[in-house]
């Protein structure tokens, strides 16, 4: 499923926009806007995508460690697992303390 940060509605994982308020998804979802914090991070050098144990073969594909412009978007295209996509942004960060 995924959430949208304007409204806090759930759509599902193949949905462009939000089923309440139209948001685009791609923008909007909380997924997406967590991804956009971690790239503008100047502390965060490269984004891991973690995948779930059980995770269905595209999730597993899709699995690594990424540059920050080349993470892929999740959910992650051709997601079969029967609970929707599960996986999530970890950052590797460049400094730990400020």
């Amino acid at each position: 499923m995924r959430t949208c940060t304007l409204c806090n509605t759930q759509s599902p994982d193949d949905a462009l926009r939000c089923s309440q308020c139209g948001a685009d998804l791609s923008q909007h979802s909380a997924t997406a806007v967590a991804l956009a914090k971690l790239q503008t991070n100047p502390r965060v050098g490269r984004v891991r995508l973690i995948v779930a144990n059980d995770a269905c073969p595209a999730c597993r594909a899709a699995e690594g460690d990424f540059q920050k412009d080349q993470v892929p978007e999740l959910p992650v295209r051709g997601c079969s697992h029967k609970n929707g996509c599960r996986c999530f942004y970890e950052p590797f960060l460049t400094e730990i303390y400020p």
